[in-house]
């Protein structure tokens, strides 16, 4: 056994020690420029691979190969090497060696097609699923599509992707071919079904996303992924028409799209095989519930066309009786809400109401009346409407104005203010244009100088 001895210092120690062979403290900076910098290990390995050896006066060891090859690269080419290796890689971007490869990648890439067909679909699925439980549901369909891709790939292609070069490097596997043809039929069932799901969810979330602008990209983002879900289905079914989840998930779709006759023909089929599903009862209500909102809004939407049309009717009746002829062009004004119309939309003999505007074309302004009934007339709307604020002469008064329509044939006709306005329109001159009536206001003063510039303007 080792013994341990502890010696006892002598009583002259303090005085004999020398404070100056301590070192000196280093300060903060002294400290930090000691500290060699990344970029200066790479660009000066020699120098920090063999300064220990250099203080103590030693022969350094020799350089690596690596070391070497690394000294003639700079810190960016040292960066991009180490992004080229799996473990460091930051990016995909430029993972490519010089040759054009990475043989570190395509080894990974090729361990995710060792083994059995069935075993490299299910492998995928795997990670589908992984990813689907995390709400991933795009990686997740990706992961799905190459589950599926696999069980479609040729031998050819299957052992490309295995890194073979053909049919002659097949690695020799002791399987039972019957047993791994079932399993591969169950893992593309499973794919399908889940793949359903994840073009469900990504419809779902795409109406959803804020940073989406356009509302039809939208809906034409949604329509697809939905009529992907039930491509999905329609494939399981075909596997397996039992399967409760392809039933369910291609209503669903279909209940998205608002084909209410398919959604209830697939929430009935997964009803019959599964009678006390509780989220196919719950589908079928809701599709219930849909189908009776949209027959409503049917039944609405006939009832309405046919009143517009029974209006169009009435209106029609009651122009022709007022002997009121009317025509529209290419150029209509803008009248937002102000339309021809009867007091009682259903009955030609109500009152007819004609939106009207007065122009005071010597000084180019104009005012509306939105509705002139026609058993009105001009002196009742020239009352409340004259004197004009921007009259300042005082030109428009009741008694001081004279009122011009425009003729069917490019004329003029005087019409009287206190004249009802179904006799001025009623007389077989005057039309109305576009749903609108236009009444010339000018002075009395002025109004044969005005009517000769009239007839000038129309080359009369």
């Amino acid at each position: 056994m080792a013994s341990s001895r502890i010696e006892e210092l002598p009583d002259d120690f303090e005085e004999n020690a020398t404070l100056s062979d301590i070192p000196p403290k280093l300060s903060k900076s002294s400290q930090d420029a000691a500290i060699p910098s990344l970029e200066n290990m790479l660009s000066q390995p020699e120098a920090f691979a063999n300064r220990s050896h250099s203080n103590s006066g030693e022969a350094g060891a020799a350089m690596p190969p690596a070391m070497k090859e690394m000294k003639q690269q700079t810190v960016d080419e040292v960066l991009d090497e180490m992004n080229r290796i799996p473990l460091f890689m930051t990016n995909l971007d430029n993972v490519d060696g010089p040759d054009g490869g990475n043989i570190q990648l395509e080894a990974l890439r090729a361990m995710a097609y060792e083994g059995t067909r069935a075993e490299i679909a299910g492998n995928f699925r795997e990670q589908g699923n992984e990813a689907a439980k995390q709400k991933l549901w795009k990686d997740a369909r990706e992961f799905y599509d190459r589950a599926l891709h696999s069980l479609r790939m040729s031998d050819d292609e299957l052992q490309k992707a295995k890194g073979g070069e053909g049919p002659s490097e097949f690695e020799v596997l002791d399987v039972d071919e019957e047993e791994d043809k079932k399993k591969e039929r169950q893992i593309q069932e499973a794919s399908l079904v889940n793949r359903a799901l994840c073009n469900l969810e990504m419809s779902t979330a795409a109406l959803t996303d804020e940073l989406m602008l356009h509302a039809l990209l939208l809906l034409i983002l949604s329509a697809e992924n939905y009529g992907a879900c039930n491509r999905d289905c329609a494939a399981v079914l075909k596997l397996n028409s039992k399967n409760v989840k392809a039933w369910y998930r291609s209503a669903t779709a279909c209940l998205a799209l608002d084909k209410v006759p398919e959604a209830e023909d697939a929430c009935s089929r997964g009803l019959e095989f599964d009678p006390s599903n509780a989220a196919l009862k719950t589908l079928s209500t809701k599709i219930a519930a849909r189908k009776k909102y949209l027959e409503d809004l049917r039944d609405a939407r006939r009832k309405r066309e046919e009143r517009e049309r029974k209006e169009q009717e009435a209106l029609k009746v009651a122009l022709k009786a007022r002997n009121i002829t009317t025509r529209t062009t290419t150029k209509a004004p803008d009248m937002e809400d102000a339309t021809i119309s009867l007091t009682d939309p259903l009955d030609p003999a109500s009152i007819l109401r004609i939106p009207t505007v007065l122009l005071y074309p010597l000084h180019a302004q104009s005012d509306f009346i939105k509705r002139f009934a026609d058993i009105e007339n001009l002196a009742m709307h020239l009352e409340y409407i004259l004197p004009l604020p921007w009259d300042e002469k005082r030109e428009y008064t009741l008694d001081s104005v004279e009122c011009y329509v425009e003729t069917v044939s490019g004329g003029l006709v005087k019409t009287g203010k206190n004249m009802e306005l179904h006799r001025i329109l009623g007389s077989g001159k005057v039309e109305v244009v576009d749903g609108l009536l236009k009444i010339n206001v000018v002075p009395k003063a002025k109004a044969k100088l005005w009517i000769e510039k009239f007839k000038e303007q129309k080359g009369r």
